[in-house]
């Protein structure tokens, strides 16, 4: 890994949290992610599933995560199954985790390698009354592939039809999205990265730089930096590609004149970041241009301040959505007739500003965390309040990552990155 080894400790809390949650005698397994097959020979980056590096902090393919915290035996509460590693294997792919390694990793003590775990598990499962299996329930989930996770539920559905079923996702969604001073520390550290990637930009970009240049100036520094890259697929949308909120290609050329709209961010040890800045092509913004983007700056903050302990995220949507729309009738782009005859279901803000405005994030760039109850501290949240105006040819996005505190406003993690009109013009011009 190109990050460096996390305390162990957070994974012991971890895990901690989750085994408080359980059920009396049950038990619960975690799958890694697979390695997924492009054609021939070749195959994707390995991404750990998140769950079991939450758990455990091992970051590597074929690994699995037993806990059974009321085990009769103390050796049995947690246990690791890895890949056992030789000397072929080091010398083809790289060192893998020996048992002494995975226990420094995830403060686990039992490790066994992989082939044992069947016969593992079946002793287990006669101590056992239920088993935790995990499946994804993330609310913008979508999943057309079979996971690892997936095929081991399936099985073992099969071979232990007499015991009860219980779900970690529920569990999960509530402790992951509270965050360990650890995590927020990681998260600050991909800010941090962002934000190297960002300044470099800001005296790079010039009339006629394409897109794709732009992402390659901003993976050097990345990668440079320890980090594996990009937190998601980059937005790099020029003029009025800022206008498709998903625009992707990043294959135009940036026209003086224009705005580029960059949602762009980079991951440390797997956290995540997620920044949203627009930038003048020619290192200056017209008054229009400054207008909107100032509407769209005083709406993050005062979105911002609304993220508090108790808040419901749908009533902070509905709250941001009123403060938005005042800030379209001081731009003409709503009248007060468009305001008076809104549908409530899709108000007329929406016209210019048709997604949500915060999201959870960690591990995850969309990450766990159950939409219907209140806000509490530590968590994370983005704030991205855009305006987009395909009849002017530019959109607008801003977006920062903040932390959600006991009392007081929320602590900016990317506080430090230039967002005000007069500080990019300033570093573009320099």
């Amino acid at each position: 890994m190109k990050y460096h080894q996390i305390n162990s400790a957070l994974f012991v809390k971890n895990r901690k949290k989750f085994t408080a949650e359980m059920k009396p005698n049950s038990v619960a397994v975690f799958n890694s992610n697979d390695i997924y097959p492009v054609s021939a020979d070749s195959t994707l980056p390995f991404a750990q599933h998140r769950d079991i590096f939450y758990l455990s902090g091992v970051d590597q393919e074929e690994s699995i995560l037993l806990l059974f915290p009321d085990a009769p035996y103390e050796n049995q509460k947690e246990i690791l199954f890895l890949k056992e590693t030789n000397d072929h294997i080091a010398v083809w792919e790289g060192e893998k985790l020996s048992k002494e390694r995975a226990f420094q990793v995830s403060g686990i003590r039992t490790v066994y390698w992989l082939q044992d775990f069947h016969k593992v598990l079946n002793e287990m499962m006669t101590y056992a009354d239920t088993m935790y299996i995990n499946t994804n329930e993330h609310y913008r989930a979508t999943v057309e592939t079979e996971t690892r996770e997936a095929r081991f539920v399936k099985w073992w559905k099969e071979r232990y039809p007499a015991h009860q079923v219980a779900k970690s996702n529920p569990i999960l969604q509530r402790i992951r999205s509270v965050k360990e001073s650890e995590e927020i520390d990681l998260i600050q550290q991909a800010c941090d990265i962002t934000e190297k990637g960002f300044r470099r930009l800001l005296s790079f970009v010039k009339p006629n730089v394409t897109e794709y240049e732009i992402e390659a100036e901003l993976i050097h520094e990345f990668v440079r930096n320890r980090s594996k890259g990009f937190a998601y697929t980059p937005i790099i949308a020029s003029g009025n590609n800022a206008n498709v909120l998903h625009y992707i290609e990043n294959n135009q050329q940036c026209k003086a004149g224009d705005l580029i709209l960059l949602d762009v961010a980079a991951e440390y040890a797997n956290y995540s970041s997620d920044m949203t800045r627009t930038i003048p092509v020619s290192g200056k913004f017209s008054d229009r241009q400054k207008a909107v983007y100032n509407a769209v700056l005083r709406v993050k903050n005062e979105a911002t301040k609304m993220l508090a302990p108790g808040t419901l995220w749908k009533q902070y949507h509905i709250e941001v959505g009123k403060i938005m729309t005042s800030e379209l009738l001081g731009l003409g782009l709503l009248d007060k007739a468009d305001v008076q005859n809104e549908n409530p279901e899709w108000p007329a803000y929406k016209k210019y500003f048709m997604h949500g405005t915060s999201h959870h994030m960690g591990l995850d760039t969309h990450d766990y965390g159950l939409l219907h109850e209140p806000m509490k501290a530590n968590m994370v949240f983005t704030v991205e309040p855009g305006i987009y105006i395909p009849g002017e040819k530019f959109g607008i996005r801003l977006e920062d990552n903040v932390v959600v505190q006991e009392k007081g406003e929320p602590f900016n993690l990317m506080r430090n990155i230039p967002v005000e009109v007069d500080e990019i013009e300033s570093l573009m011009n320099s």
